[in-house]
């Protein structure tokens, strides 16, 4: 599958979709960062999107995408650090489907036991080891492989960039986290096909799991160790979004996981719980990494809230 099956047509059939769908996506609000007790010292105007307030997290509209698409009672599994396998779990459950998350050991444990809570099965393996469990599950257990972030069905199901026009019809600059890139890969699609030509996304990546980075400077898909305390950000790489995101993304820009970690506590001093994967985006626009701001009408997206009490613990006041 290539970029170019990703359409504004095949983008709206899936919102739809993701609208009528029984596990009760919600169409997040968008709110004025200055209606925030939030710091900010560039002159713009900036909206935050609540993606952090979805049900489950913000994978649930690609994975309401993929259920709609597959047979009711199916055998599933997938890989996930977390917020793709508790969306899954939860769409498992509610479909009647039986499903496996493999999970790499880094996760942490809270998001192991939240997605068993489900009824769905966890195995915790090695990073390297990911692809070769789930190759075991289909070939030895007959199991349905759905992709947690490079996926059509899910990519147009992440296409929440039509949400952010509803709200703002032509953002100047729109940031947002990237992992795999599914989420990015949707939200720039959506932005770029509805005619905002001019309007500059950037994706933000952890400098220890800059796939998608690394990928832009060699023009091809490429892999890397991976090390961040923003673990749902450090997947393998990914073709389909890495193809999106090359048509239809700015550039790529790094944080540090100290800057991550400043992050998720300013946001939560303000209120707002946001995990490390999450909060990468507003992590950039308040350490100054996305170019000519001053007088831009931006757009941040938060796009996770899957935080444990014990992970938050870890973070400074």
């Amino acid at each position: 599958m290539s970029a170019d099956a990703v359409t504004l047509d095949l983008l709206r059939e899936a919102r739809e979709t993701v609208r009528s769908s029984p596990l009760g996506v919600i169409n997040t609000p968008m709110i004025p960062w200055c209606q925030t007790t939030l710091p900010l010292n560039i002159n713009c105007n900036i909206h935050i999107k609540l993606e952090n307030m979805q049900r489950t997290s913000f994978k649930i509209r690609g994975v309401a995408n993929q259920f709609a698409r597959r047979t009711k009672g199916g055998r599933f599994v997938t890989m996930s650090a977390g917020n793709y396998g508790k969306s899954f779990a939860y769409a498992s459950k509610h479909y009647g489907s039986r499903g496996k998350v493999v999970m790499p050991e880094t996760a942490p444990m809270s998001r192991s036991i939240l997605i068993q809570s489900f009824g769905v099965e966890v195995e915790r393996v090695p990073t390297s080891s990911l692809m070769n469990v789930v190759n075991r599950c289909v070939q030895e257990d007959n199991m349905t492989f759905l992709h947690s972030y490079d996926d059509l069905d899910l990519i147009a199901g992440h296409a929440l960039g039509m949400e952010v026009l509803e709200v703002q019809s032509e953002p100047d600059v729109v940031v947002v986290c990237c992992g795999g890139g599914g989420l990015l890969a949707g939200v720039a699609a959506a932005i770029k096909l509805s005619g905002c030509d001019k309007t500059r996304i950037y994706g933000v990546e952890p400098e220890g799991a800059c796939t998608m980075y690394k990928s832009f400077i060699e023009k091809k898909p490429v892999g890397m160790d991976t090390k961040s305390i923003a673990s749902g950000l450090a997947p393998p790489f990914a073709r389909l979004p890495y193809e999106l995101c090359q048509r239809y993304v700015e550039a790529i820009v790094l944080v540090s996981d100290e800057e991550i970690k400043a992050a998720v506590s300013a946001l939560y001093r303000s209120g707002l719980v946001v995990e490390p994967s999450g909060s990468a985006a507003f992590a950039a626009i308040v350490n100054n990494k996305i170019p000519e701001l001053e007088g831009k009408g931006v757009v941040c997206i938060l796009s996770g809230g899957n935080i444990g009490k014990d992970e938050l613990a870890n973070f400074p006041d």
